[in-house]
């Protein structure tokens, strides 16, 4: 129960990684505030939580809004007192060579993976910053600053701008309190990593050979990274970008 009495905004947390790391933040004790556009999978994430015997709540955020990110944080403070963790989880995903991009498509990538992720700590740091500290984990991805797929170009630059924010950010806050680093899931159980008209089973059957591993990661694994980089244990980590991928970037 690492995170009993704590207060953890998730983003992204009507679906995939956001949601079972919703789940697992509560499964430990924490007051759970999931956030993002479309409020039915929010509530849905909720629900869940709160069957397991949790506690959730939901805001509806577009984090790529600087006034839906400032009144997100302003919203769990509000209602609970206080924000102690932040995992800054919302991400969006699109394929395309460089040349083959359009414009709305590399604003869309970059509006959601980079600028969501800027405005949630910005306004999630002035909070923690003035409140004793805290502790913040956002998505990156293997993608990026560690491996590189051709006809991903701005995605993969979306995301080693995320290691990079979240280093420097860590470099400029530590010192007040506030404990930032990054996680780095690779292929995972989610819509995310299958191809156009993949099933799930023709997906394992890819990753045998795909992966060093011969599969893909568990929502549960990459929760598990999530709330160890979240947790004391990791107190030391700062400006950490742990990769999570089943050795596809050793």
């Amino acid at each position: 129960m690492r995170f009993t009495d704590k207060v953890v905004l998730v983003t992204g947390g009507g679906s995939g990684i956001g949601r079972a790391s919703a789940q697992a933040f509560a499964g430990e004790g924490a007051t759970v505030v999931v956030a993002g556009r479309s409020v039915e999978p929010l509530l849905e994430t909720v629900r869940l939580v709160e069957e397991a015997g949790g506690t959730a709540g939901h805001v509806r955020a577009d984090v790529t809004r600087a006034a839906d990110a400032e009144a997100m944080v302003a919203e769990v403070v509000a209602r609970y007192g206080r924000l102690d963790v932040a995992f800054n989880n919302a991400g969006v995903f699109a394929g395309g060579a460089v040349t083959d991009l359009d414009e709305p498509t590399w604003a869309h990538v970059m509006d959601v993976n980079v600028t969501g992720v800027w405005l949630s700590m910005k306004y999630e740091i002035e909070h923690m910053r003035r409140n004793g500290g805290g502790v913040i984990v956002n998505t990156a991805s293997n993608l990026g600053a560690h491996k590189r797929y051709a006809g991903l170009a701005a995605y993969i630059t979306s995301k080693a701008a995320v290691s990079a924010l979240t280093r420097a950010a860590a470099l400029e806050y530590i010192g007040e309190g506030v404990r930032i680093n990054a996680v780095s899931p690779g292929p995972a159980e989610t819509a995310m990593s299958l191809r156009p008209g993949e099933s799930e089973a023709e997906r394992a059957e890819r990753m045998k050979s795909a992966l060093p591993l011969g599969r893909v990661g568990t929502l549960e694994e990459i929760a598990g990274a999530v709330l160890y980089l979240a947790s004391p244990e990791a107190g030391f980590a700062v400006g950490t970008d742990l990769v999570v991928d089943g050795g596809a970037s050793v």
